[in-house]
């Protein structure tokens, strides 16, 4: 329990307003509940929401100690009362989770709470599997990333053990992705892989795509099949062999065919004509573990295959389209 006397710059405030204001980690919705089942006390009682505070009340809070912590990106998954997580698999060891199109991984200078990172980690803390406060917590971590507008399946670990395995396995190239994409134009062969080096401008947040070795650059290659045509658009499916930064949307684009709705590497003209100006048409939708070495604690996933069935853009464009 934790008590403050309230002062003349707070006298006046609401006491919901004064609980998120002093707690800014400590859910909203959290809050409401602990001022109505009285472990907001004030004045030895309890109190609703919009009481009005006077200087000199005392406030006895009885709430657990992390929430008054100062923010960080640490321990940003406080604020996060309901977790929204879309599972396709989950064990011991690690989470395969749907992100949606429009949410980052982790916290950048424009989103600091609501990323998956922290949507992960706050619902592994209310499942009582997590907690920063054990000693030597490990802190749940990704394994792939995906931008922002493209949606997919992450992969999550619990443990150290699975991220060191996992993250191996995936520079061994024993672990399969596989995006689902809509690009301008008919691509020829309609089946065919895409070599490169991409170069990176850290400032852009930007690649290009070589076709010589440069200094800097790093080897792209990208596996890709057309699966439908049509209207002037193609649904394509591509591999990653190696998985760079942008790899699909810069490949196709200096093919000469970039993806609908990429405002980074596209033609605004085009995602104008086809409707679709808030992001890339580009999903991770399958993830294989394909394990040819040792994979510890992850051996039992070897062989494995998810898939997320429905992705919105085929649905929009391709209608009846069945993906295999």
């Amino acid at each position: 329990m934790r008590e403050f006397t309230v002062g003349q710059n707070d006298a006046g405030q609401r006491l919901d307003r004064w609980l998120a204001k002093t707690l800014p980690l400590l859910p909203a919705p959290l809050a409401q509940k602990y001022i109505r089942i009285k472990r907001v006390k004030l004045n030895g009682k309890g109190a609703k929401r919009d009481t009005r505070l006077v200087k000199g009340d005392l406030l006895q809070l009885y709430i657990n100690d992390e929430f008054f912590d100062t923010p960080t990106p640490e321990n940003a998954f406080l604020s996060v009362f309901k977790p929204q997580l879309d599972i396709v698999y989950e064990d011991e060891n690690l989470l395969l989770v749907n992100k949606r199109p429009g949410l980052v991984v982790h916290p950048d200078e424009h989103e600091r709470v609501n990323t998956l990172i922290t949507h992960i980690q706050a619902y592994l803390y209310q499942k009582k599997e997590w907690s920063p406060y054990w000693e030597n917590s490990f802190a749940p971590a990704l394994c792939n990333r995906i931008d922002r507008n493209t949606g997919g399946i992450v992969i999550a670990a619990k443990n150290a053990e699975t991220l060191r395995v996992m993250n191996q396995k995936i520079r061994d190239r024993e672990v399969e992705k596989s995006y689902l994409c809509i690009a301008l134009g008919t691509l020829s062969p309609a089946e065919g892989k895409l070599e490169g080096f991409l170069l990176k401008d850290e400032a852009k947040k930007q690649v290009s795509v070589h076709k010589r070795p440069v200094e800097g650059g790093r080897t792209a290659v990208t596996l890709y099949r057309t699966l439908a045509k049509k209207g002037g658009l193609s649904l394509v499916e591509c591999r990653l062999i190696t998985g760079r930064t942008h790899q699909i949307r810069a490949q196709l684009a200096a093919a000469g065919h970039p993806l609908l709705g990429d405002g980074k590497y596209g033609r605004e003209r085009e995602n104008k004509k086809f409707g679709r100006t808030g992001g890339q048409a580009l999903y991770s939708y399958k993830l294989a573990f394909h394990f040819t070495t040792d994979a510890g604690c992850l051996s039992d996933l070897n062989g494995k295959v998810w898939t997320v069935e429905q992705v919105d853009f085929v649905g929009q464009y391709f209608p009846g389209t069945t993906i295999s």
